[in-house]
């Protein structure tokens, strides 16, 4: 059941677009590299000089497919190029190559792990549809008095435009969505998804409407560039829809741009409908056509996909499906998890540090996976010794932040550190007896019926240990001592 805001139900969809990663654009050879002076990587056909004609880039197809395969939707066998008509100064052709009526990937879907409370629940939202288009220039209104600039570099670059199902009920879904879609278009390659050069740009469509209403008037909050904004940006447009039509206003589909520095979105132009464009197929473009053949190609020559390695993670290690999906967030942290737990053979174990202690000191460092102090050998060599008893959980923590700020390896920190558990029964029993003797009162009342009690007793003994003492060992050596 969807999340209510003020008695409303929020209601948001999804168009993102990546910029794919070919070296040249969608319909010319000029390349796409980020960051080159103003209009050095225009040619005549991006300049839409007179006697022009695009053709199509073969690798922009190939990753449309590519991306097809990733969600599990159709590739249609034949799409249509058309001609999207605006008038912006940095559209040359006054018109914008896309797709309309037929896509080049149709439907698929996009799931994710949320968490709800305490609760960690799979959504799944669905896509309409992927298609392929060309970018547009850039305006500049810095450093010209008086005017605006045109820089043509990005046009006619080559986007992926990918537009979910209205599906979405909260910000976190959006976000936990647009991290998803990120790690798919990047994991196969087909995107840098770098969104502060403008790679991964997502567009939120937000409407909000009372419970079993027809759907709300809609607001795109276009261009949110960090996952950050993204949320702030939806969460003030929600509360502003609400307050309108709380006061008896009526919502009016609009773009908005998102403003960090206050934290509010703001109407940037009245929203065109689909007539606006007067979308009608280019005649300079024939169909572009998509056997099986080719699809099957595409699919062989592909890495393995994040949701099939999470299923081969279930089935080879064991793991929770939660577990199995967070490790293959990126194919680095995938490998560090199956180069430790094949070393240790403690599959599980494994997860449990990469997902907690490993994940917490990269995220407080600002380090990726592979940047981690901690090799995985480490990692699986500290497991180990968890396993075979040497140390204890507590323990282990010391000896990963040795491993951490690099002071030697595993069994040296250990024994440096004196933190070997104790298992030798005979000195065990002792410290347990001299433990029982000093607090009789903790045993009388564990005797009758009090569990609690217990807790008076490992704790005076795990102190007597120096921390050393194995607690399992410890809490059966108790209950045959206590009956």
């Amino acid at each position: 059941m969807s999340k209510l805001v003020q008695g409303y139900e929020v209601v948001i969809g999804f168009e993102t677009h990546a910029q794919l990663s070919t070296h040249s654009k969608i319909f010319s050879r000029a390349p796409t590299a980020f960051g080159a002076e103003a209009n050095t990587q225009a040619c005549a056909v991006d300049m839409a000089l007179p006697g022009t004609l695009p053709v199509m880039n073969i690798g922009a197809v190939e990753r449309a497919i590519e991306f097809g395969l990733a969600i599990n939707a159709h590739i249609a066998e034949r799409s249509i190029f058309a001609r999207k008509n605006y008038f912006y100064p940095d559209l040359p052709k006054g018109y914008q190559i896309s797709q309309f009526e037929i896509p080049v990937v149709q439907g698929g879907e996009v799931s994710f792990f949320l968490e709800e409370g305490k609760e960690t629940v799979r959504k799944t939202v669905r896509l309409e549809r992927a298609h392929l288009e060309e970018d547009a220039g850039k305006s500049l209104h810095e450093d010209f008095i008086g005017q605006s600039g045109i820089d043509l570099n990005r046009a006619g670059t080559p986007l992926l435009e990918i537009v979910t199902q209205p599906d979405i009920r909260s910000s976190d879904e959006a976000v936990a969505y647009a991290k998803e879609l990120h790690k798919i278009v990047t994991w196969i390659g087909i995107c840098d998804g770098n969104m502060q050069e403008g790679s991964f740009r997502c567009d939120a469509n937000v409407s909000v409407r009372k419970p079993g209403a027809p759907l709300g008037t809609r607001r795109e909050i276009k261009n949110l560039n960090s996952f950050k904004f993204m949320q702030q940006a939806i969460d003030f447009e929600v509360r502003w829809q609400i307050d309108q039509i709380e006061d008896g206003h009526t919502i009016q589909q609009a773009t908005v741009l998102f403003d960090p520095d206050t934290g509010e979105t703001r109407a940037m132009r009245t929203k065109e409908d689909a007539a606006d464009y007067r979308y009608f197929p280019d005649p300079d473009l024939p169909p572009l056509v998509i056997d099986r053949d080719w699809v099957e190609r595409v699919k062989g020559e592909m890495a393995e996909l994040p949701r099939v390695m999470a299923e081969r993670f279930v089935k080879d290690y064991a793991l929770p499906e939660y577990d199995a999906t967070q490790l293959t967030q990126s194919k680095a942290v995938a490998a560090y998890f199956e180069a430790t737990a094949k070393a240790c053979g403690q599959a599980k174990l494994a997860s449990n540090w990469i997902m907690g202690e490993v994940s917490r000191r990269l995220n407080a460092s600002e380090l990726s996976i592979d940047q981690s102090p901690v090799s995985a050998t480490q990692l699986a060599a500290l497991i180990g010794r968890i396993s075979d008893n040497t140390i204890s959980n507590n323990a282990a923590r010391q000896v990963f932040e040795g491993l951490w700020n690099q002071e030697g390896e595993v069994d040296a920190l250990i024994e440096a550190k004196g933190l070997k558990q104790m298992n030798d029964t005979g000195e065990l029993e002792k410290i347990i007896d001299e433990v029982l003797a000093a607090n009789p009162k903790n045993v009388e009342e564990f005797k009758a019926g009090n569990a609690k009690a217990l807790n008076g007793l490992v704790g005076p003994i795990m102190k007597a240990s120096k921390g050393k003492a194995n607690p399992g060992q410890v809490n059966a050596l108790l209950m045959k001592k206590l009956g």
